[in-house]
């Protein structure tokens, strides 16, 4: 029913907002065309600067068109000044093109899918994924009270976790699936969400990440000097969104955080991680390149090679398993088309609509009017459009870059934020449709708490480290 609601609720103000724009703007004629079948949205303001201090290929344009667009970034004439008023553009395509992207999307799904589902159903008849059920059951069974001792979806979970850790994105979303299949199997009402799937997408959501690999790739193409820098802010910022999420759900769950156990194993992993840092932070960006290389892939090869001696030393017939896995992972990507579709089609009508102008141009006055440093309104478009959509915000954080330099404090920050949230509603959409939940309960509210505690603590790092 949450987010039935939520979904209608992004439906009916784009078209609110779309309609007030074509009514009271002639800049927005085309917006209803834009929505369904063309491009459009977040146009959002940036900075007045002078005409001067502008690329020469800008000032150029604005000399034939005083509203002109170069590389996704809009500039326009203020008459009566030698000041353009800048603003960056990201378009998305209209419902029906979105359609179209979400079937594909899925399609791209089917080779990664059958490819570690294959996998995976070996390791289960090998005995694998009882095994790692067994060495990390003492830690999940206080997490997960209502899931029996040694359940295979442990094994799954962490591995789930693991490739989120390694940044590996394409090996965290099958073992995911799998684990939020494995979890329907002990729900008693499979169209409602339990309270061990909660607890999971919540944590899964909030993307625990080792190295950013991309951001640091993105910003050292863009020229920065020390592209490594957002490396440990963004560890820091996910990490505190992850322990929001877990908080969160152990509160809503009654969980008691406190059992030594519990403390054990998060004090465990957050000093291996501590110590993995203080390593990782003496690394050039090659070395570091390097190493999140060796250590990601390698890993994943590692993972084969161990599921395929399990399979020989338990002499199961190896191929025949990997076939029956990869069944079950085309036809799960085919069981997700719906959903994908129905949640990527509100969120094109939010985007294309303009409604992100609405929101940061309201943040930047309030942040204006109480006197605040409002540098940080500028790194915002990414941490808003992230739990909607992966590839806008990424293309946020690039625009960013773009129009205040790769090394400047906006940038920097929607690095951070880039890095320390995940898509949010398309994740509820692919691994609650995968297993038909339809009633997922307190899971959206859980997993926006805990982006705007990644927020805010990014925000905060930001200044600390680069104020």
């Amino acid at each position: 029913m949450v987010l039935s609601r939520i979904w209608s609720a992004f439906i009916i103000v784009a078209i609110v907002v779309a309609s007030i724009k074509y009514l009271f703007s002639p800049n927005y004629k085309a917006i209803y065309n834009d929505m369904v079948v063309g491009k459009g949205g977040d146009t959002v303001a940036i900075a007045s600067q002078p005409l001067a201090s502008l690329p020469m290929n800008v000032q150029y344009a604005l000399e034939t068109a005083p509203d002109t667009k170069v590389d996704h970034i809009g500039y326009k004439k203020v008459e009566g000044s030698s000041s353009v008023q800048i603003y960056r553009i990201q378009s998305t395509d209209g419902v029906i093109g979105t359609s179209e992207t979400a079937v594909k999307i899925c399609l791209g799904l089917i080779g990664i899918m059958t490819l570690f589902m294959g996998f995976m159903s070996i390791a289960e008849k090998a005995g694998g994924i009882n095994l790692l059920s067994r060495i990390i059951q003492p830690f999940f069974s206080r997490l997960f009270p209502e899931i029996p001792k040694n359940h295979p979806s442990f094994g799954h979970m962490t591995l789930n976790f693991s490739a989120n850790l390694l940044g590996l994105d394409n090996a965290a979303t099958p073992f995911g699936l799998k684990a939020m299949e494995s979890l329907q199997t002990l729900n008693p009402s499979k169209d409602t969400a339990s309270n061990a799937q909660v607890m999971f997408l919540c944590l899964h959501a909030s993307g625990l990440t080792l190295i950013p690999v991309s951001i640091i790739a993105i910003r050292a193409s863009m020229g920065s000097q020390t592209p490594t820098d957002i490396f440990l802010p963004c560890l820091i910022a996910t990490f505190a969104a992850t322990m929001a999420a877990m908080i969160i759900v152990s509160i809503k769950q009654r969980i008691n955080l406190f059992q030594p156990i519990v403390l054990a194993y998060i004090g465990g992993i957050s000093a291996a991680i501590a110590l993995l840092v203080v390593y990782l932070v003496q690394l050039s960006k090659d070395e570091l390149d390097g190493f999140s290389k060796v250590l990601s892939n390698g890993m994943i090869l590692f993972i084969f090679f161990a599921i395929i001696l399990g399979g020989i030393y338990k002499k199961i017939n190896i191929f025949d398993a990997f076939i029956e896995g990869a069944k079950e992972g085309f036809w799960t990507c085919v069981k997700i088309i719906p959903y994908l579709v129905g949640m990527l089609i509100a969120i094109s009508l939010l985007r294309t609509s303009g409604v992100f102008e609405i929101i940061i141009d309201g943040m930047k006055y309030v942040a204006s009017a109480a006197n605040m440093d409002t540098r940080f309104v500028d790194g915002l478009p990414t941490a808003l459009i992230k739990p909607l959509s992966g590839s806008g915000a990424r293309g946020m954080m690039v625009d960013t870059m773009t129009t205040f330099g790769p090394d400047s404090f906006p940038s920097r920050l929607a690095g951070i934020l880039q890095g320390s949230s995940d898509t949010t509603f398309y994740v509820i959409a692919v691994y609650f449709g995968a297993v038909g939940i339809r009633n997922i309960r307190y899971t959206v509210g859980t997993m926006l708490l805990a982006d705007l505690v990644g927020i805010i603590t990014a925000i905060s790092l930001a200044y600390l480290f680069f104020g």
